[in-house]
């Protein structure tokens, strides 16, 4: 009874506690509030990129004069902070945000990539990290975590997500959430966080960057709202609206879903800043006017106006025409300035500025050890025939490839702070990693790409290349001579960080044919070939798969990508990386997801009239969940305490899990469930719990899984989330197409 006793107290002193501190914050803004003009309240909502160009600026044309107006809200650079805070009328701090996606200096895997890792823990440390980094730089507030379920390879953006699952997803959302805002928000180590692309983004037509998006809401609640709704609860701070239309209504002034859903069904209270001038586009988008698409945004919900400056221009005047009210500016402003003072920026607005501390953080040796240990985790190795790897650090080894000694590339999409200077290249760590154990060999041995438009696709003009096929037989023939003389050959290929990220999307997402032809040279030497990629999404390796006996797919690994390669390739590290992507054999399969429901005709290779292609095999090259280990596993003994459940039971599911080979490694076990009949066609099978654990070789240990009726839920045609009685499947396997052990379960009323 005291214990009781006791936590009510906790519990009630707690939110006491929350609730005093919203009072005070509350009446500071309130105050603050009243001394504001209308352009001073406007100006909190104008979040400015450096045009420096301002309509409703009377005099003066540099970024400065428009802070010391107060017409400016959110801005990075100390010397801005000190205008603001020392030359505007009110001196009212700046916000100021930045893209800290993966990484600030110590830059991390690509977000896709370190999905693939499927530990939380790491994904939230590394999100902390950049937070502790952004956070004595000058930034807090990071638009980040990029949180769209994608199931097209094609959208160059798959590379900032985690992948095409929703559950999975969402413990994604959390830990970056968890990582950069922590549990004290006015902490100096910690910075807001802006879940993105709200909603739908990584739907977009055909893959292609900024296109329309068009599904059900049935679709919408089911498979791609869950990780923005984790995120938020989870307590992320902000929200960043997408350039698609939802609906037919471009997210930026789409009322339902920052009003109706957001605000009122989510209960959401933070920040919601649009992307990039994308209130602007909404006339593109055939909107109306700049000032009608700025009205409708204010009262959908949108705080801040991302680089358009529209808000600023227009909505004095939509205000005297009676098209916004002052009642929606107050609100936005409000919900501006209260980031500004949960970050802590009124008691203290440079607390984000910290040299001393800067030069002790970025890039220090517990950043670069997490980041060489996140690479590895993150690695996927996907065939590995006649255990050709592990490799031995002896011999001679030709390491070849146009991305082998290429630094800047493995810093991927979004690193605006990366340097390649800091970088570890694959060539690099292959060589700490033999030491005088074994000699190294490189030659690049092929361009990127032939393709003039892909070649220069980044570049300025004065900076283009014209492709030479006199070049290309030159940089082959170089790397044909090393790799005859040498015992095996490690060949690196696969996409420059231009080819993906941000207007990123491609079409053909094969290995380029120059690439393509130097690993056919390579394996027609005789030797042990060793396939390494380095890339921004899923890729279609069909010829690869089929003709390479060892494949790693190593993404674009962040600064300390070569020795992460090099720690897998030799074994020091065991390889435990599973892809939450599909890789696809051939683009005609786009999109293509494990999680799809069943057709009336399901796919039968047999039978004429089945749902299938009749020129490829039709089921993905690479499923989601997949990756391999230098170790075996076998699964056996599944046992449920029961065989029915009520709504308010918990199924108890154990297993044993044996590595069955020679080295200690990791496994991901998987759980999939299926619910074999529904009100509604539900999905083949659905991720709901996994767990990782390290086995030593010859062991076996004990796996345990606990299933609610929480993961039966669904949602069904009147958008009711909750249960259904009736049987399901249960699933244990390695990936989503290997299913080692299974079993049936009965949900009752």
């Amino acid at each position: 009874m005291k214990k009781i006793i006791y936590s009510f107290i906790l519990f009630t002193s707690f939110y006491a506690n929350v609730s005093a501190q919203d009072t005070k914050m509350d009446l500071f803004i309130n105050q603050l509030m009243s001394k504001m003009t209308l352009m001073e309240k406007l100006g909190q909502l104008n979040l400015s990129s450096g045009v420096g160009n301002l309509p409703v600026a009377t005099e003066g044309t540099g970024m400065e004069d428009f802070i010391r107006k107060g017409l400016i809200g959110s801005t990075g650079g100390r010397k801005n902070q000190e205008v603001a805070v020392n030359e505007s009328r009110l001196k009212i701090p700046l916000i100021a945000g930045e893209d800290v996606i993966h990484g600030y200096n110590t830059i991390f895997p690509i977000p896709l990539a370190m999905s693939c890792t499927w530990d939380m823990e790491l994904i939230e440390k590394s999100a902390h990290i950049a937070a502790t980094e952004a956070g004595v730089s000058g930034i807090c507030w990071t638009y980040s975590p990029m949180v769209d379920i994608c199931r097209d390879p094609r959208w160059g953006r798959i590379a900032e997500g985690a992948g095409e699952d929703p559950w999975y997803g969402s413990l994604v959302a959390k830990a970056y959430v968890k990582g950069y805002q922590g549990n004290d928000l006015s902490a100096s180590n910690t910075i807001l966080a802006c879940v993105k692309h709200f909603a739908l983004y990584g739907a977009s037509e055909a893959g292609r960057d900024y296109n329309t998006v068009d599904m059900s809401r049935l679709s919408m609640y089911q498979d791609y709202l869950p990780p923005y709704k984790a995120a938020i609860d989870a307590g992320a701070g902000s929200l960043m609206t997408a350039f698609n239309v939802i609906d037919g209504i471009p997210a930026t002034g789409n009322k339902w879903l920052l009003d109706d859903l957001l605000r009122k069904e989510w209960g959401f209270k933070g920040l919601v800043v649009t992307d990039y001038a994308s209130i602007n586009s909404m006339k593109t988008h055939g909107m109306g006017e700049s000032q009608t698409g700025a009205a409708r945004a204010l009262k959908a919900g949108v705080d801040m106006d991302l680089a358009g400056q529209i808000y600023v221009s227009t909505l004095s005047k939509s205000l005297e025409e009676g098209k916004v009210t002052q009642q929606e500016i107050d609100q936005a402003c409000r919900r501006i300035l209260e980031a500004k003072y949960k970050l802590g920026l009124f008691d203290d607005p440079f607390k984000y500025f910290n040299e001393k501390k800067a030069k002790e953080l970025l890039l220090c040796k517990e950043h670069i050890d997490a980041a060489r240990e996140i690479a590895s985790r993150s690695i996927v190795l996907l065939k590995n025939n006649k255990e050709l790897l592990p490799l031995k650090k002896t011999g001679k080894i030709a390491v070849v490839g146009p991305l082998a000694n290429s630094k800047s590339d493995m810093l991927g999409t979004w690193s605006w702070k990366g340097k390649a200077e800091n970088v570890v290249s694959i060539l690099e760590g292959i060589k700490n990693a033999a030491g005088t154990k074994a000699e190294v060999v490189y030659a690049k041995g092929s361009s990127y790409t032939t393709d003039p438009y892909l070649l220069n696709v980044s570049k300025k003009k004065a900076d283009y290349i014209t492709p030479s096929p006199e070049k290309e037989k030159e940089l082959l023939d170089e790397a044909k001579n090393i790799a005859i003389k040498a015992d095996v050959i490690v060949v690196v290929l696969g996409e420059s960080r231009d080819w993906s990220g941000e207007a990123a999307s491609r079409s053909d997402i094969s290995i380029p044919e120059c690439q393509q032809t130097l690993l056919k040279e390579m394996l027609a030497t005789g030797k042990p070939v060793v396939l390494v990629l380095a890339n921004g999404r899923p890729l279609t390796l069909t010829w690869e798969n089929d003709h390479t006996d060892a494949i790693l797919e190593a993404w674009h690994g962040g600064v300390q990508a070569g020795n992460a390669v090099a720690d897998v390739l030799f074994g020091d590290y065991n390889p435990s990386g599973k892809i939450t992507a599909t890789f696809p054999r051939s683009v005609g399969q786009i999109p293509i997801y494990y999680n799809h429901k069943n057709t009336g005709n399901p796919m039968n290779v047999e039978a004429k009239y089945s749902s299938k292609y009749l020129d490829i095999p039709n089921d993905p090259l690479y499923p989601f969940g997949y990756g391999l280990s230098y170790t075996s596993f076998e699964y056996s003994n599944l046992v449920l305490d029961k065989t029915k459940i009520g709504a308010n039971e918990t199924l108890k599911v154990k297993m044993t899990i044996k590595n069955s080979g020679k080295r200690d490694g990791e496994e991901i076990v998987q759980l999939y469930i299926r619910d074999l009949a529904a009100s509604i066609s539900r999905p083949v099978k659905e991720l709901k719990g996994y767990k990782k654990v390290m086995i030593a070789a010859g062991k076996s240990t004990e796996i345990s899984f606990d299933v609610t009726s929480q993961e039966l839920a669904f949602w069904n045609k009147d958008l009711v989330f909750g249960t259904e009685p009736g049987e399901f499947d249960l699933m244990i396997g390695s990936s989503s197409a290997d299913i080692r052990l299974n079993a049936t379960f009965e949900l009752v009323k």
